[in-house]
């Protein structure tokens, strides 16, 4: 069967603002589109798609020049969800270096272009909350994680053991793939993954909003604990250690749902910069 023009279009544009209105449960009118009003004050603002683009560049930009520095320009270690985004890159003809900035600069101008009515001012301060923010979610998380899971099974995790993996690296190493895996982890796991899934089960199971966002949230978190205990870097299985990151990545969920993607990128990425270091 074939699609009317700019069906499909329509459709995104639908499931998207479906996502906006799940962000923003006490939005007026939730069968109309969202009004193009400018955000104003830090909590509005630091979640709209300008922040988030501009507050990631940062981390995406220490990552890449890290690795390059801790590997010695081989580049050859490398978070897993930065490898899958690249293979899935390369599979349409879209590799390199060079092609990866034009990706970046392509997101820049799509963000630029539709947020064009409502596009925030960027103030340099907001950027400097976002990262304080997102260390006192890091701490505070990473605490009542591991609380949760002591008392679930009668003995402390410590945040430490969710990063056994990289224990064999340098610290320079470590410290770079701490930054990636908060960048590409929430970009695959929480945008892609859960954004993917909500839409689906709203589209093709009819679920309501919030119950299609509790089960995506739910297996994106399965998915998110499993992985870390997958290939040759991957975590001995323990059901602790399983719970601990479960957990975990249910309140970044939370993190991603509430306050944004920069927010829940930076939030990760200091809790594993933190780990790393010691200073948890």
């Amino acid at each position: 069967m074939s699609t009317p023009p700019g069906s499909s279009r329509a459709d995104l544009d639908r499931l998207a603002r479906e996502m906006e209105r799940l962000a923003h449960p006490d939005d007026p009118s939730p069968g109309a589109p969202p009004a193009r009003t400018v955000p104003t004050g830090y909590r509005d603002v630091t979640k709209s798609a300008t922040y988030a683009f501009w507050a990631a560049l940062p981390l995406f930009v220490l990552y890449e020049v890290g690795i390059l520095v801790a590997t010695g320009g081989t580049g050859q270690i490398r978070v897993g969800a930065d490898v899958w985004i690249k293979k899935m890159l390369a599979s349409v003809g879209v590799g390199g270096g060079l092609m990866l900035g034009v990706v970046v600069a392509v997101i820049g101008v799509v963000v630029w272009w539709r947020e064009r009515d409502r596009r925030p001012a960027l103030v340099p301060k907001y950027f400097g909350l976002l990262i304080l923010e997102s260390l006192l979610y890091a701490v505070v998380l990473a605490y009542l994680v591991s609380g949760a899971v002591g008392a679930l099974f009668g003995s402390w995790v410590l945040p430490d053991l969710a990063l056994a993996q990289m224990a064999e690296f340098g610290l320079g190493l470590q410290l770079a793939l701490s930054i990636g895996a908060g960048l590409y982890e929430e970009l695959v796991f929480r945008v892609l993954l859960v954004g993917g899934l909500f839409l689906m089960l709203r589209r093709i199971g009819s679920l309501e909003q919030r119950t299609a966002y509790l089960v995506a949230a739910l297996v994106g978190a399965v998915v998110f604990s499993a992985v870390h205990h997958m290939g040759p870097f991957g975590d001995p299985f323990t059901l602790s250690v399983f719970t601990f990151r479960f957990l975990f990545g249910l309140a970044l969920n939370a993190v991603f749902l509430l306050r944004g993607f920069a927010v829940a990128a930076w939030t990760h990425a200091l809790y594993d910069v933190l780990v790393v270091t010691g200073s948890l």
